[in-house]
């Protein structure tokens, strides 16, 4: 059954974003997109700028899906292939660029047996997690060095926050092999919150901290901002960018407008210092 006709209740679809570069890099290489049953992170590698070239390629060709109320989970994952290609074109035309890339992690609305699913995608060490009455759940596992240690029994989890490979990927964008995503398919489930972040989040909070502020602020824009922020209080080392979607039901006399997950909703990631 498609979300939009849940029997007595009218479900909105919010989400808020925010970005902020953190205390030791420059320049910020993330890329991120909340915007008509989409939303993403992408997490620039390269320096330069050539990071956030390769994660603003990335955003700029999911854009292409928004308002595609056919799309399906196998045609997300062919445009992150289309993805891919157009990263590669620009190393081959600017040498400049060349090793650059980023992860892609994300969500999507899409149609599966005539009716709406979430599509949850990933490529690289980015994240998506799932919030559902209290308990938070990763729905996507990360394409890192650290984790293939963990899964072998080498190292713990708790060991890998601090690990000197924490940070290298083992799949991403831009390159010729390690490019294919993770997709699974879930059903909607009203009251649910989605968190989609890059690695400069989860490289300075744990899981419980991060469920404790989703928890927390109920309005998605100021957990997105709470989240950014306190990542980089707890020592931004990275790049931090937050996208938190929201399924809900309104009341009658809520204020609320959009009616249905396919309605439109443009929320551009910000920094989590704006307007304080």
């Amino acid at each position: 059954m498609s979300p939009s006709d849940l029997p007595g209740s009218r479900l909105v679809l919010t989400a808020g974003a925010a970005t902020d570069v953190g205390r030791v890099r420059t320049h910020n290489e993330d890329s991120g997109l909340a915007e008509g049953g989409l939303f993403l992170v992408a997490d620039g590698m390269g320096g330069h700028a050539a990071g956030e070239v390769a994660s603003g390629i990335a955003v700029d060709t999911m854009r292409e899906l928004v308002g595609r109320h056919d799309l399906t989970a196998e045609a997300g994952g062919e445009q992150i292939g289309l993805a891919n290609r157009r990263i590669l074109d620009e190393m081959a035309a600017d040498p400049d660029k060349q090793g650059m890339g980023t992860t892609v992690s994300g969500i999507a609305l899409v149609v599966t047996g005539g009716t709406d699913h979430w599509a949850v995608f990933n490529v690289g060490d980015s994240r998506v997690y799932r919030l559902i009455d209290g308990a938070l759940m990763a729905m996507t596992v990360d394409h890192s060095e650290v984790r293939e240690l963990v899964d072998a029994g080498v190292i713990t989890a708790e060991e890998a926050r601090t690990h000197p490979k924490r940070n290298v990927v083992t799949r991403s964008l831009g390159t010729t092999y390690a490019a294919t995503p993770d997709v699974r398919v879930v059903p909607p489930h009203a009251g649910e919150r989605f968190l989609v972040c890059s690695d400069g989040l989860t490289g300075e909070l744990t899981d419980d901290q991060v469920r404790d502020l989703l928890v927390r602020h109920a309005d998605p824009q100021l957990a997105a901002e709470a989240l950014v922020r306190a990542a980089v209080e707890a020592g931004g080392r990275d790049n931090v960018t937050v996208v938190v979607v929201d399924l809900g039901e309104a009341g009658a006399d809520s204020s609320q407008t959009v009616t249905s997950p396919r309605a439109h909703v443009d929320t551009a990631p910000r920094s989590s210092h704006e307007g304080s």
